[in-house]
């Protein structure tokens, strides 16, 4: 069924009732806006009769968000995002520039990504590129992304997986660390400090286990969320940590931290490329994900690996 264009909600009314909605207050939302607040009244009321469904309620001198607002509010504030990048794409290409929008995991994008960038850019000049974090698979047809950086298996939907390298874990520590706590084999980590990744929890046993010790202890020591606060965490000297060797490579160039013991193991899954399906038109995606291709070390790489997987129907 096609809406009638009456029906359909301006922007101005959507930010309205966004504003309103983040802050939980006309006359807050009424000064970001630089109107009124009887102007921000009237542009919610506008979109409730709209739809034909109140956005808020209004107790005393408050409003709060309605269910059927809690319920909007999250797809308006991707409305209007998508709306931005819009925008701010139509402006670059007016001055001839080409965007590139780019979704990594948050500390591959900080430690290997960003590093590495100024060189693509630098190889395509006018182009310009978005950057945003995303730590678990998104559907591209919401998102527009026009590439993702994916860990774990080939699988997205709507998605066109290429594989980009393996993931090599080695033991790390600081000096000073290494030098009150010497390893010599697995079986030493008994009783020293452990780092853990939260949502990793059995990298440190399966590290024991392939060394053949068994009898250690894995599962002690402080836990992190993010692969960011470890390192910095094994670089102040809190513990020994499991860490793939692409994140830490500056932290290994300078010493701060070292190799405790060169017992590697690569982990299950993989880092993949992904396109959205049926955009493999797109020329600067294109050259961005042979640029990446060729960043990968031939250590990190696999050989016979280089395959696109399309998404599952």
């Amino acid at each position: 069924m096609k809406l009638n264009r009456a029906m359909i909600p301006d922007l101005a009314g959507l930010q309205a009732f966004e504003c309103a909605g983040r802050h939980g207050n006309f006359t807050l939302a009424a000064a970001e806006l630089n109107l009124t607040q009887g102007a921000v009244s009237r542009q919610i009321r506008t979109l409730e009769d709209q739809l034909g469904v109140p956005l808020f309620e209004r107790i005393r001198q408050r409003v709060v968000l309605s269910a059927a607002g809690h319920s909007l509010l999250p797809e308006v504030i991707r409305l209007l995002g998508q709306t931005e990048e819009m925008v701010l794409r139509a402006k670059a290409a007016a001055d001839g520039k080409k965007v590139l929008s780019i979704a990594t995991l948050p500390t591959f994008g900080a430690r290997w990504l960003m590093r590495r960038l100024p060189d693509f850019l630098e190889e395509h000049p006018g182009t310009l590129v978005n950057v945003a974090s995303r730590s678990e698979p998104f559907d591209f047809t919401i998102d527009r992304f026009d590439v993702a950086i994916h860990y774990g298996q080939p699988i997205w939907a709507h998605g066109m997986c290429t594989y980009l390298c393996s993931e090599t874990i080695l033991p790390v520590g600081s000096p000073q660390l290494i030098s009150q706590w010497p390893r010599a084999e697995s079986s030493d980590f008994g009783g020293a400090p452990l780092l853990h990744l939260a949502t990793r929890p059995k990298l440190w046993s399966e590290w024991l286990d392939k060394g053949g010790d068994q009898g250690t202890n894995a599962f002690h020591g402080s836990r992190f969320d993010q692969f960011n606060m470890i390192i910095e965490a094994a670089v102040a000297g809190m513990g020994f940590a499991l860490l793939p060797r692409y994140l830490i490579e500056e932290e290994l160039r300078s010493g701060k931290l070292s190799i405790v013991l060169p017992r590697p193991i690569t982990t299950d899954n993989s880092y993949f490329v992904v396109r959205p399906e049926g955009k493999g038109d797109n020329p600067t995606a294109s050259a961005f994900q042979a640029w990446l291709l060729e960043q990968v070390s031939p250590a990190e790489a696999v050989p016979g690996r280089v395959q696109t997987i399309a998404a599952p129907s």
